[in-house]
């Protein structure tokens, strides 16, 4: 039995909030809250589900701001990729530097690992580092489903102009974590609409096949 996903798209950048739920124990992982974590909180409730997890697979503002008022009101340990943690102590810059409100950062609670399984009720997903977008960007998979953050978006990814990002490696991420898991695994991005490996491999115009990488 798969993990039950719902999507919720939140906030002015148009974010994709992920809750990802056992079935079999309603156990909860809470995946990238940046804005309206009142909508997060009202789904948690109104279902009655049980968070275990905050998982962040990056710390910029619109991934991680709403974390705190989330964990303050249905719980969750906050686990993220220590390579992010400069990244989360600058929060409020973060923020400021697009003209959003200062945020208070959680407390990571653990530390993200490459490969490690993160236990859902009795369900599993895995951790895939892959950085570029930010250098400790991780994606998260179950069987043909992978969460990818803002590593590739359909037909684009993720920018890497901000702190910590490298367009090299950003290539190397997609090509060389991403792509091997196969074309018909389904990616759910931080933003946008859903796409498959298959599509992106073939067509993407900065990291398909036939594509000269990132300017």
């Amino acid at each position: 039995m798969a993990l039950r996903n719902r999507t919720l798209n939140l906030g002015p950048l148009e974010n994709n909030t992920y809750v990802l739920t056992c079935p079999a124990t309603l156990e909860t992982a809470v995946m990238d809250v940046g804005f309206e974590p009142e909508a997060v909180i009202e789904l948690v409730r109104r279902e009655g589900l049980h968070v275990r997890w905050l998982l962040g697979t990056h710390a910029h503002y619109d991934h991680a701001a709403g974390m705190l008022e989330v964990q303050r009101a249905v719980g969750g340990t906050y686990a993220l990729h220590p390579l992010e943690r400069p990244l989360l102590e600058a929060l409020p810059l973060l923020g400021a530097m697009f003209g959003f409100p200062p945020a208070e950062a959680p407390e990571v609670g653990h530390d993200l690992a490459d490969g490690e399984g993160i236990r859902i009720g009795q369900e599993l997903l895995e951790v895939i580092l892959t950085p570029g977008h930010s250098p400790g960007h991780c994606a998260f998979r179950q069987d043909r489903i992978c969460w990818v953050g803002d590593l590739i978006f359909a037909g684009s990814v993720g920018r890497t102009d901000l702190p910590g990002g490298s367009p090299e490696t950003l290539v190397r991420s997609v090509r060389e974590r991403l792509f091997p898991l196969g074309d018909d695994v389904t990616c759910l991005p931080g933003h946008g609409p859903a796409t498959t490996i298959g599509q992106e491999r073939l067509h993407n115009p900065f990291v398909g096949e036939g594509a000269e990488g990132l300017p």
